[in-house]
């Protein structure tokens, strides 16, 4: 099963270039099938790393939580498990 784990966070008052260059210089243990980082109005960052793993998964590596001055607010952290493509 794949799962993709979604990390997000939104940045202090002009501070998103910071929190992107923070995000995308974390490395997680282990390799990802896949990861993209993206960036959206109001300095917010995503970030979405794929695995082979079930949905309940514990050792899912996750990134940590950024320094406490780049942040607006906690960190919002989702997981999906794949359904399949649709044709």
């Amino acid at each position: 099963m794949t799962v993709a784990a979604m990390w997000e966070a939104r940045a202090t008052q002009g501070r998103g270039a910071d929190l992107l260059a923070w995000a995308r210089a974390q490395e997680l243990p282990g390799a990802p099938l896949r990861r993209e980082t993206f960036r959206a109005p109001q300095d917010r960052v995503l970030v979405i790393t794929w695995w082979e793993a079930s949905y309940d998964d514990s050792g899912i590596p996750e990134l940590p939580e950024p320094p406490g001055d780049l942040v607006a607010r906690p960190v919002h952290r989702w997981r999906f498990e794949s359904v399949g493509d649709t044709p």
